[in-house]
Formats: C-alpha cells, sequence, structure tokens
C-alpha cells in the first residue's frame, strides 16, 4: 500500500508514467470510465476548498467510482476533539482510498501512518500540496512537450504558498532548470527551500521583485494569491495583496510561447483582460486536475486498465 504525502514519493520514472498515464486518461476517457467500479474515495477536508476537493469527487466519479466526506472540519468529528488518527482509522473501514487537506502541517503524513487505505495529501498548512504539484507537471508537459530546460518564475506569496514549495522540490529532479522568485521581501522562499534546496543543490536561481525585469526570459510564469488566511494580522495582507497585477500591458513585455499558470483561486493578481491571452493556462490547468487526480487514484489503487 502506497500514500501520496510529499511530490518525492514518486521517483521521476514514476511521475513520467503517471503523467503518461494522465495523457491517455484525456485522449481515451472512455477507457477508463468503469476502471473503479465499487470503490469509494473519501475526501476529508478540514480546510475549504474547490477545485482540490471537486477535482477530486470529479476524478472518482469518471472512473465509476463513489464519494463520501466532508467539506469543513465543523461538520465532521474535529469539532468534537477526535483526533485525526481517530479519524482515519473510522474513514478505512468506510472507503477504499481516502484525499486528506489539514491546516496543520504533518496531519496527512500522521494519517498515513495509521491508516489501513491510501491516504493523499491535498494540502497541509503551508507546507505540501503534492496533488496541484502534479496537476502542474501535468500542464507543463502537454502544452510544453517537456519537463526539463525550462526557466520557471515563480511570482507572488512563496513565503507561504504550498504551491510553490512544492513545485520547486518536484522541478529540481529534472535537468536544466532555472527559477526567477519574484516575490517581496516580506514573502520570500522560507530560509530551508532557499538554502538547503536550491543554494545547496546547485540550481540557478536569482531572487527579483519586479515582475517586469523578469517577464522577458521565461518559460513558465506561476502566479500565486497572496493568501490572506496565512497572515497573522490583516494589515500586513492588506499591505501585500497587490504586490503583484499580471495584466496586458506587461504580458506584452513575455515571450510569445511562456505559458501562465495558476493554482487558483485568483483574487486580483491576474487581470481578467489576460484570460483571453491564449498563454493563459490556468483554466486547462484545472482541467488537466482531474485527469492526474484519475491517473493517481488508479495507480494508489493499483487498479490496471
Amino acid at each position: 500500500m502506497r500514500h501520496l504525502i510529499s511530490p518525492l514519493d514518486f521517483s521521476v520514472e514514476e511521475l513520467d508514467e503517471l503523467l503518461r498515464l494522465a495523457n491517455d486518461i484525456e485522449k481515451h476517457p472512455e477507457k477508463y470510465a468503469h476502471a473503479c467500479d465499487g470503490k469509494i474515495l473519501a475526501t476529508c477536508f478540514y480546510e475549504p476548498s474547490t477545485r482540490t476537493r471537486l477535482s477530486f469527487e470529479s476524478a472518482m466519479l469518471h472512473l465509476g467510482g463513489q464519494v463520501l466526506g466532508f467539506s469543513d472540519a465543523a461538520n465532521s468529528s474535529a469539532s468534537k476533539g477526535e483526533s485525526v488518527s481517530d479519524t482515519i482509522r473510522v474513514i478505512s473501514e468506510y472507503a477504499d482510498i481516502c484525499a486528506m487537506r489539514h491546516p496543520k502541517e504533518g496531519a496527512p503524513l500522521v494519517a498515513s501512518e495509521k491508516a489501513t487505505i491510501p491516504v493523499i495529501n491535498a494540502g497541509d498548512g503551508g507546507h505540501q500540496h503534492p496533488t496541484q504539484t502534479l496537476t502542474d507537471l501535468l500542464t507543463i508537459y502537454s502544452l510544453k512537450g517537456r519537463l526539463d530546460h525550462l526557466t520557471i518564475g515563480l511570482c507572488g506569496d512563496l513565503k507561504f504558498g504550498r504551491t510553490v514549495h512544492s513545485l520547486i522540490h518536484a522541478l529540481i529532479r529534472y535537468p536544466g532548470i532555472k527559477f526567477d522568485l519574484i516575490s517581496p521581501e516580506e514573502l520570500r522562499i522560507p530560509s530551508n527551500l532557499h538554502d538547503e534546496v536550491l543554494v545547496r543543490g546547485n540550481i540557478p536561481f536569482k531572487e527579483v521583485v519586479r515582475l517586469e525585469d523578469a517577464l522577458p526570459e521565461l518559460d513558465i510564469l506561476y502566479m500565486t494569491r497572496v493568501q490572506r488566511e496565512r497572515f497573522f494580522n490583516e494589515e500586513d495582507y492588506i499591505r501585500m495583496k497587490d504586490f503583484y497585477i499580471l495584466n496586458k500591458e506587461k504580458m506584452e513585455l513575455a515571450p510569445k510561447d511562456m505559458l501562465v499558470l495558476h493554482p487558483l483561486p485568483r483574487v486580483n493578481e491576474i487581470s481578467v483582460e489576460v484570460d483571453d491571452d491564449p498563454r493563459a493556462v490556468y483554466f486547462k490547468q484545472a482541467r488537466y486536475g482531474v485527469y492526474v487526480r484519475m491517473a493517481l487514484i488508479l495507480t494508489l489503487l493499483e487498479v490496471e486498465v
């Protein structure tokens, strides 16, 4: 039995196989329509979510399986003080696989140690978001045709953004990857990522404050929102939330084949006028999230089609 807690739980070879499976699902959905008949996915979301929870549920339903779960801690026995360990032991009796989101870092890992079914980390605090990373990798792989020799601009909240942290960990395993880290000083990537991952791994990167300075050289621009829920006070959030706004004027500085990704939800960091630019692929990215979660469910349940 396997779990997915970190994007590093799969080797590069296993990731490539997962992405190939997701591509095949996209091309031949009818082939997989009954692959999980009789299987049940539990979605245990202690934090609100739209895309991640619904994409997991959509993925399982497209595979012919069924879904149960809760969408907020207040709607679960956690509101009565039940531990994650006890919850997952109970869920293991009801379902075949579980996707868990939790505000506390490490909670899905704790769950995986007690579960008798595969556990998928659907986001834990500001730590990891591996299935968003799989979505990002599939989007890049499908639209660029490769995951190597790319210059990636990561823009916005690099301090608290778990999607950014997971994506860095995943991409540095491919050759020729360079990063432009675009953020205000207050929202730079954490020192452990900066020192222990990028510097120690000899990964080429530079830290940039102005988005305009980075745009001309990027293959991928990965925008993120400034997350109100990660700030300790409203004053700091208000000061930071409009620091970067990607608009039509800025897009004119970017290469014609650059892709704009965003894990969503968007607040105002990408102007709606950018949506019609063919380089804006964040809504396609959401669709790829269903395909890659279908592939992941099949892989963890060891279902062969």
